[in-house]
């Protein structure tokens, strides 16, 4: 896969779909790689007549390390804030929004349509806010205003977020993640383990890196709430959440929905936390439809 310079980073990257169709850029989530866009959903998308493009942000997978940057201990960020001294983290979630920025400036690209899921969510709010020039239109999936008074995740989800593997071979990195699958997916549309596993087993390959998910999560943490922000997005914004995420419960949806205006909202029944193959067809042609509709509009 290549790599492009943005943002003053390095930043590996894949596109598919014709270079001058409108442009669909991906954001992925908290420590998780770009694959965790599959393979036939952005194929779905480009189909669709879009130039698909989907990178892993800094610090994960194989795009520029932050070697030598602490790794934040997540009790301590949260003990900090709580006592109204934030502890100094290596990045915000500001600088990954310029991150996706800079990716749209090295592939020659003035506006995207900025679709983000989980973490990548709060950075497409983000690109929205700051560069709505940018902007064609934006997709929120599973995420959050982060505005504080939202319901927590679900404790046994959260545990399990948070919980160290039992080892760092690849055995043992591979079953947690096969584990954690299992409790943040989606009951409805269950995917077979030995596919979760295969996956697994691809991305630990990959790259496995773990110091990248806790920068990931501080930045989170250290960026605080959206929700006086959001007001001010113009782009077209569609928000898409399944109605028993156990990590970020559908109120989170409801509320980043109405603090954007004119947003949509689309809640799936029975999907969680993820983007389970059998949901490949309706998110795309909801993101499509989104998309064609946002470039339909007058300016």
């Amino acid at each position: 896969m290549p790599q492009i310079t943005a943002n003053g980073l390095t930043i590996e990257y894949d596109e598919r779909g014709g270079k001058d169709d409108p442009a669909i850029l991906l954001i992925m989530g908290l420590g998780a790689q770009m694959l965790l866009w599959p393979e036939m959903f952005c194929d779905m998308l480009a189909g669709q007549g879009f130039r698909v493009i989907r990178f892993d942000n800094r610090d994960i997978g194989l795009s520029q390390k932050f070697d030598g940057a602490p790794v934040p201990d997540v009790k301590d960020i949260i003990a900090g804030l709580m006592s109204g001294k934030p502890m100094k983290v290596p990045y915000l979630l500001n600088d990954m929004a310029a991150d996706a920025i800079g990716v749209l400036d090295a592939l020659g690209i003035g506006k995207a349509h900025v679709v983000g899921a989980s973490m990548g969510g709060m950075i497409a709010q983000l690109v929205a806010i700051h560069h709505p020039g940018r902007v064609a239109s934006l997709t929120s999936i599973m995420s959050t205003s982060g505005r504080y008074g939202l319901p927590p995740g679900k404790p046994e989800a959260m545990e399990k977020l948070l919980l160290r593997p039992a080892g760092t071979d690849r055995k043992s990195i591979v079953d947690h993640s096969v584990m954690l699958a299992g409790v943040i997916g989606s009951p409805a549309y269950p995917v077979p383990e030995e596919q979760v596993r295969a996956f697994s087993e691809r991305t630990y390959d990959r790259s496995f890196y773990p110091e990248g998910m806790p920068r990931h999560y501080a930045a989170i943490l250290s960026s605080g709430s959206r929700d006086a922000l959001l007001p001010g997005v113009t782009a077209p914004t569609l928000v898409i959440h399944g109605d028993v995420d156990p990590l970020l419960p559908v109120e989170h949806a409801h509320d980043t929905a109405r603090l954007i205006p004119g947003a949509a909202l689309e809640v799936i029944e029975g999907m969680g936390h993820n983007l389970p193959p059998q949901l490949n067809m309706r998110l795309t042609t909801l993101i499509g439809r989104h998309a064609k509709n946002a470039a339909a509009q007058p300016a």
